[in-house]
């Protein structure tokens, strides 16, 4: 069995961070593995509080995994302080480890934000570099960018920015109303679009997480990047159609809504 390691916070509520993340992985056939870099607080409706892993703990799982199921994937998500992520970027390349997708997660699906100013800078500087594939959403998209996106065309020039600044593949994610299910894939210098299905579903707590666990699990498991996102894309839309609806805010989706069996189906 291939294996995925994420590296990311804990979500209380089980939508988005590690939960989603080995729902995802579990989902898409790979082994899952985490290293927690915090405890939230949070359900559908917020983010009510955050208690960070220490830089030495977080070093130690991250140890523990590299020494003993090499991961074939690696995907990282909120990571919140500067020291938290030297530490992330110094084991990625102690270990050699390879198709590191990144989600620069910056702000909640609640519009919480998660990452210190400061921390921004640390991402931009320390990890980045090493991520095989970003995955920011609009909003990230301009920061690391620093530019202003509005339309399509916008998202073509950022992407390919951030792209040429950092040395990886950036796949842009629609939505906030611009091409709100499609997703811009550039990558060696040129852009792939991926024309999502538009699903009216007010529930997408952990969409962000989800599609880089996906990804992740496709690239651990050979598929190459286009292939790895097209599969991906796919899946985020099969969950977000099972309609599962719970929580008083942006509910979580359904991650396990193709998985068939004995315990399953009562």
């Amino acid at each position: 069995m291939k294996t995925a390691l994420t590296i990311a916070g804990s979500d209380s509520s089980g939508g988005a961070g590690i939960q989603a993340d080995i729902k995802t992985m579990t989902a898409n056939g790979v082994y899952a593995m985490s290293a927690i870099t915090a405890l939230t607080a949070q359900n559908t409706t917020g983010v009510y509080g955050i208690l960070e892993s220490t830089p030495e703990f977080l070093a130690n799982q991250l140890d523990c995994i590299f020494t003993d199921i090499f991961p074939d994937a690696v995907k990282t998500g909120m990571v919140s302080s500067t020291a938290l992520i030297q530490v992330i970027a110094d084991k990625l390349k102690q270990y050699g480890a390879k198709n590191i997708v990144v989600d620069p997660v910056m702000v909640a699906t609640s519009g919480s934000r998660l990452i210190s100013e400061e921390a921004v800078e640390a991402l931009k500087e320390q990890l980045l570099p090493l991520a095989t594939l970003l995955t920011p959403n609009i909003p990230e998209a301009q920061v690391l960018s620093g530019m202003t996106i509005t339309t399509a065309e916008d998202m073509e020039r950022a992407a390919r920015s951030i792209s040429e600044t950092y040395g990886c593949a950036v796949l842009c994610k629609g939505g906030h109303q611009i091409h709100d299910a499609d997703d811009l894939l550039w990558r060696n210098g040129q852009g792939t679009w991926f024309r999502g299905r538009r699903i009216d579903n007010p529930n997408t707590h952990g969409t962000g997480c989800t599609l880089s666990s996906a990804i992740a699990s496709n690239l651990a498991k050979g598929y190459d990047l286009t292939q790895a996102v097209e599969r991906a894309k796919a899946y985020i839309s099969g969950a977000l159609a099972a309609m599962l609806d719970l929580g008083a805010g942006s509910g979580p989706m359904d991650h396990l809504f193709a998985l068939r069996g004995e315990f399953v189906d009562d």
